[in-house]
């Protein structure tokens, strides 16, 4: 822990995290554009497109109106010609049109709490911290490579058992993951108000509070991997060779959450598999799409799947960590303890 607090990289890639936290929730804002302006002659017409959002400039007729939409100091002008008429300078305004026309009243049979905009947004956001925090494991596996490589691992190993090595480097990087998530969940709350965004505060807040411990459990089970990712060769230059597996248990939630969201059948099925559920479960809970027992459910096989794996994974770091001279197969790494 004490040597990736030291390093640039850590901080660095934190940092972005933090920026791209406030990036995500501030920017809509700020580039999002003002309101829509607007020239209206009447009363009437002013009241209702200010009530639309627009930003209304009253003038007293046509004349007036169509100055300024020749200005472009307005995109629009509504006028009352006859009946009410738009005027434009080149293209037809499809914001005003659309504010304009008459839509029949809609009765939902079960409201959303929140639009499918923001619904998506939050999706987002669970399967990127996910994906972050799972490649950012690729580090358990090059500080064991590092080990290997520059045989400090003969030195460590004379001094600790294997197992106690894998089980220190497991609980570092996870120390490090939730004091990197406390901090991101301390200033999600600003992020969200400076984004005029509090009120999806109230609704996200019992979807984060499912998320923390599946990233968690989902954390240790991928970072049993990396660490045996690692073990497996002995060169920096060969680690790309032995990741390939990792990589795609790590992409595979991000891709398969975000593109299947919508899908409730697929997105139920990816909560009950370990390496996906730490996405999709928090996701089905957002949505309103599972109930509290069936999160249960899924946190307690991904617990169990979590102890499986990291029994496994120990008996291949230990089998494979003094090997040298290359990749080691993983038959070699298992039969060592027979």
């Amino acid at each position: 822990m004490k040597v990736f607090l030291r390093t640039k990289g850590f901080w660095i890639g934190f940092a972005l995290m933090l920026v791209g936290l406030f990036a995500l929730t501030v920017l809509p804002v700020v580039f999002g554009g003002g309101a829509t302006k607007v020239a209206a002659v009447g009363g009437q017409a002013v009241d209702a497109l200010r009530d639309k959002g627009f930003e209304v400039r009253e003038v007293t007729d046509r004349a007036a109106a169509e100055e300024l939409v020749r200005a472009e100091e307005v995109e629009a002008a509504v006028v009352s010609d006859g009946g009410v008429r738009v005027v434009a300078l080149t293209d037809e305004p499809d914001e005003v049109l659309a504010a304009l026309a008459t839509a029949p009243p809609v009765d939902l049979l079960e409201p959303a709490e929140v639009n499918s905009g923001r619904r998506s947004a939050v999706i987002f956001v669970f399967a990127l911290v996910f994906f972050m925090f799972g490649m950012g494991g690729a580090a358990i596996a090059q500080s064991t490579v590092t080990e290997k490589q520059t045989r400090i691992v003969e030195i460590l190993v004379s001094t600790i058992p294997v197992r106690a090595l894998l089980a220190g480097k497991i609980i570092g990087h996870t120390l490090l993951m939730l004091g990197q998530l406390l901090v991101l969940a301390l200033a999600a709350p600003i992020a969200l108000r400076l984004g005029d965004q509090g009120q999806l505060l109230a609704v996200v807040a019992p979807a984060l509070g499912w998320f923390v411990p599946f990233l968690l459990f989902g954390f240790v089970l991928l970072a049993a991997m990396w660490a045996v990712t690692g073990s497996m060769v002995s060169r920096q230059e060969d680690l790309g060779s032995s990741m390939g597996l990792v990589v795609l248990l790590v992409m595979g939630p991000y891709f398969a959450v975000s593109f299947f969201s919508d899908n409730a059948a697929v997105l139920a099925t990816l909560s009950y598999i370990p390496f996906s559920a730490a996405v999709a479960m928090p996701v089905r809970m957002f949505t309103g799409q599972a109930q509290a027992w069936e999160a249960l459910l899924s946190l307690g096989l991904l617990a169990c799947s979590v102890v499986v794996v990291v029994l496994l994974a120990a008996r291949l770091y230990e089998g494979s960590l003094m090997r040298t001279g290359g990749k080691v197969a993983l038959a070699k790494a298992w039969a060592r303890q027979d």
